[in-house]
């Protein structure tokens, strides 16, 4: 009995191990839960064709949006985890819906592996061209002075670049007036309107209005300057501490996906990550392309949304459904 389950567990071993070695044999689809054109179904068109070259498999992208991301997440959760069904998502699905939703339909820990961290898009503080805020410690005055007198503009309420602002706002022991917007087009367009006196927003958001001179940014939300635009500030060269946000994108695969199956994965897109084409492609968009180990990419999540549940806390921000 006992050589039969040795035999039994042996057999499937180098069934699970064939199996790696013949993915895909298929073709592969990567759920998005957002239009076509934004930055993280654009993320998984690049990858995807990067895998596809390497393959010899088409890779369809699957647009799902809508639902705060519930939709594709929640249809990748339910995927058989072979690994031909992967899920492109960014910092909202993971970082933040579960910080701010009274009930979030899937959860990291119980449906998810991360395979990689794909790209990073750091937030910037922009004002309108003409604006008399040239810099933080304008913004922090004037908050001072007359506090909730600043607007801010963010893609919506609960999104990663709402939270960032409060983040900031609490920082910078100020008062700021958030204005939702229904996506970072027009939060963008807020600000080089006018409409709005600052904005939380991408520096793919704001790349061409500041070429047009539309907008001006007036620091970035990171520790260090930007390789792409080191004439901008950071908030903490102004004495705003611990402030660190960037937009994310990932490739997540169902929990159960063998690990033959996500150590190919994963070397596969970190090493479509560090091609040329797509590290120029990820920087024309404002962002960078980033390959990570899982572990890494599992641990940025984890700390993350333990942040973001204390930022939201001390906000107010929460979404009951």
């Amino acid at each position: 009995m006992k050589s039969k389950l040795i035999g039994l567990l042996a057999a499937m071993l180098l069934s699970a191990s064939a199996s790696a070695q013949q993915y895909p044999d298929r073709p592969v689809r990567i759920l998005v839960p957002f239009a076509a054109g934004g930055t993280v179904d654009i993320a998984a068109r690049h990858i995807g064709q990067a895998l596809s070259k390497t393959w010899g498999q088409p890779v369809v992208i699957e647009n799902k949006p809508g639902g705060n991301g519930f939709i594709a997440t929640t249809a990748a959760a339910g995927a058989q985890p072979n690994g031909y069904t992967l899920l492109m998502a960014h910092t909202g699905e993971f970082s933040v819906n579960p910080a701010i939703f009274s009930k979030v339909p899937y959860d990291l820990d119980r449906d998810f592996i991360p395979i990689s961290l794909v790209s990073d898009t750091p937030l910037t503080l922009a004002v309108p061209a003409g604006s008399d805020l040239n810099s933080v410690a304008d913004v922090i005055a004037r908050s001072k002075a007359e506090p909730g007198s600043i607007t801010f503009s963010t893609p919506g309420t609960g999104s990663y670049n709402h939270l960032a602002g409060e983040w900031f706002a609490n920082n910078a022991g100020i008062k700021l007036m958030h204005v939702p917007y229904r996506g970072g087009a027009p939060a963008s367009a807020a600000v080089a309107s006018g409409e709005v006196a600052l904005g939380v927003l991408g520096v793919s958001a704001v790349n061409e209005y500041v070429k047009g001179g539309r907008i001006k940014v007036i620091a970035v939300m990171t520790p260090k300057r930007l390789a792409s635009h080191p004439e901008w500030s950071t908030v903490q060269e102004a004495g705003v501490p611990d402030i660190d946000a960037s937009n994310w994108v990932g490739l997540f695969t169902p929990r159960g996906t063998p690990a033959a199956i996500v150590e190919k994965l994963n070397r596969d897109v970190v090493a479509a990550l560090s091609t040329p084409e797509i590290q120029t492609a990820f920087t024309a968009g404002g962002g960078s392309a980033v390959g990570t180990s899982s572990a890494a990419f599992t641990a940025r999540i984890k700390r993350e949304l333990e942040l973001n549940k204390e930022i939201a806390r001390k906000a107010g921000v929460k979404v009951e459904q």
